[in-house]
């Protein structure tokens, strides 16, 4: 078997790939320098957080299925030249490991889709909102070949029942973006999922937008980051002070330094100030852009040292290959190595007792994905402010 799926989330053209890695005969990968192994042998892992019970909570892709774009709805499926078909199953899921590193099945049932690039999408993030578990879906819509749409799941963690709280294919079928990519997909690729200000807020990466989803499942764009930036594939997203940060894997082939990082703020950004009128649709807005030097975002989050830390799938150029990942911390408005040595990592998150923990292998072919974790070395309290 040859370890070259990807997972699609809307690069112009071509998808995120595993490069150059070759047959690994269902061996595990080994453990990168410098992490301890929490779990392995997890079908592609991606965003992960810890809920209020202590444990920690990850999505997971799933192998996709046997229900085609081809025969549901070819209209919508993405050209041949960029993966299509879909096919799809309902075998994406959440799991949750224990301190002792047991791995156990929290919900299933969640669609999960494989092109024939190719790319497979399925659960791509989970966030906990006063104490209840959520989960955006990625995988589904009918140009992902499946029955149910893209999604904010509300889960019962204890019973692993669950229940859609949000229609996000519609959302973004309603909401069309400034700027349609190369790739376009109907039914959207979502990527990640955070808890912010009583309300949960969902990354749009192939549209290029930033959605709210509030308890009761009112759902509203809040930023079209198209209209101003183009298609950059935006992918991960931090509260900050009242707005938003935003960063993005870009396009491909990948271009070192090429991934920005975007204040979100109220108002609008006029090159000399705030402006309030004329903004377009939403909430909020880019109001200031930065380039610290980092490249392929996929996943963003404070550290215990308040500086802020972004998850880069590859590091090199040309397309993604395995051992290029790495984590950088952003330090006086520049990007720094924290961690080097990841193979194709899809998500991480800070836990209760300031290690990091990260989704490795995320966009493997097989059930050969890492959760690691890392002791980093943190030196003082100082904020970077964005």
């Amino acid at each position: 078997m040859r370890w070259n799926r990807c997972f699609a989330i809307g690069c112009a053209v071509l998808g995120v790939c595993v490069a150059g890695v070759g047959d690994l005969k269902a061996q595990l990968p080994p453990v990168p320098a410098g992490a301890t192994l929490v779990a392995q042998g997890l079908f592609g892992p991606r965003g992960l957080k810890f809920g209020p019970d202590g444990n920690l909570y990850v999505a997971l892709s799933g192998p996709g299925g046997t229900s085609s774009t081809a025969d549901v709805c070819p209209a919508l499926q993405v050209p041949a030249n960029v993966g299509g078909p879909y096919t799809n199953g309902d075998t994406s899921s959440i799991v949750k490991i224990n301190a002792k590193g047991h791995v156990s099945t929290v919900a299933t049932g969640f669609p999960s889709a494989l092109s024939a690039r190719p790319d497979v999408l399925g659960v791509a993030d989970v966030a906990f909102l006063d104490g209840r578990l959520y989960a955006l879906v990625s995988g589904g819509g009918c140009s992902h070949g499946a029955s149910k749409p893209n999604m904010v799941a509300k889960v019962n963690a204890a019973t692993g029942h669950w229940t859609m709280l949000a229609d996000m294919s519609a959302a973004v079928m309603e909401h069309p973006a400034a700027s349609t990519a190369p790739d376009f997909e109907a039914d959207g690729v979502f990527y990640s999922l955070i808890a912010a200000r009583g309300k949960l807020y969902a990354m749009e990466a192939n549209h290029g937008q930033v959605w709210s989803i509030t308890k009761k499942g009112h759902v509203e764009m809040v930023t079209d980051i198209s209209k101003s930036e183009g298609h950059i594939v935006p992918t991960a997203l931090v509260d900050s002070n009242g707005g938003l940060l935003v960063s993005a894997l870009g396009t491909f082939p990948i271009t070192l330094n090429s991934s920005p990082l975007l204040g979100l703020r109220p108002g609008c950004w006029a090159g000399d100030g705030y402006r309030f009128e004329d903004c377009g649709p939403g909430t909020l807005h880019v109001a200031k852009s930065s380039w610290p030097g980092l490249t392929t975002i996929l996943g963003m989050a404070w550290g215990p040292d308040r500086l802020l830390y972004l998850l880069e799938l590859s590091d090199a150029a040309g397309f993604p290959s395995p051992g290029n990942g790495k984590v950088v911390r952003v330090r006086n408005g520049v990007a720094e190595d924290v961690i080097t040595g990841l193979s194709v990592p899809t998500g991480m998150t800070f836990g209760p007792d300031g290690a990091l923990y990260v989704s490795n292998w995320g966009a493997a072919d097989a059930p050969i994905g890492q959760i690691l974790r890392f002791n980093l070395q943190f030196c003082g309290f100082r904020a970077d402010r964005y």
